[in-house]
């Protein structure tokens, strides 16, 4: 019998593991070796989920101690609620562990996090390109038609 995924809150001694995680999700986004992230953010990124102060926080799905996937989410305020909003900045899950249930199970588990906060929606994007995930997408939540615009300054 295989044991059941937990999700839990990322704990310090799991830096190792997570980052290797963090690396896949990066990579999948593009941000390979010449295009990786600075060293001094994926450490400030780290740091902040266990910052009393930060708003942002991570949790893990583990399995039989190995970790499978992550979660990164904050909350901020709206202009168009009292109450905070939830965006889920991250999921990631390592490529053996899709289809498992594992991205669902972190998507609940922010879920849940975010009522308990009094957050009224979670809400977060993806590639247009990242198909696979948009199936799962599209079974917890409602694509709201929104078009992300940006520029760097």
């Amino acid at each position: 019998m295989t044991d059941p995924i937990l999700i839990r809150p990322a704990e310090p001694s799991d830096f190792e593991a997570w980052k290797v995680l963090w690396d896949g999700y990066n990579a999948f986004y593009g941000r390979k070796a010449e295009t990786a992230l600075p060293a001094e953010i994926t450490r400030m990124t780290w740091s902040r989920f266990f910052d009393a102060y930060e708003p942002m926080h991570a949790l893990v799905a583990e399995r039989s101690g190995e970790l499978l996937g992550l979660v990164h989410y904050l909350f901020h305020r709206s202009t168009i609620q009292i109450g905070p909003s939830c965006y889920l900045q991250d999921l990631f899950t390592s490529e053996a562990a899709r289809g498992a249930g594992v991205g669902r199970a972190l998507i609940q588990a922010v879920y849940q996090r975010a009522e308990a906060a009094g957050a009224k929606r979670v809400y977060w994007q993806t590639h247009e390109t990242n198909t696979t995930a948009m199936k799962l997408y599209d079974k917890v939540a409602e694509n709201s038609g929104f078009v992300v615009y940006r520029k760097p300054v």
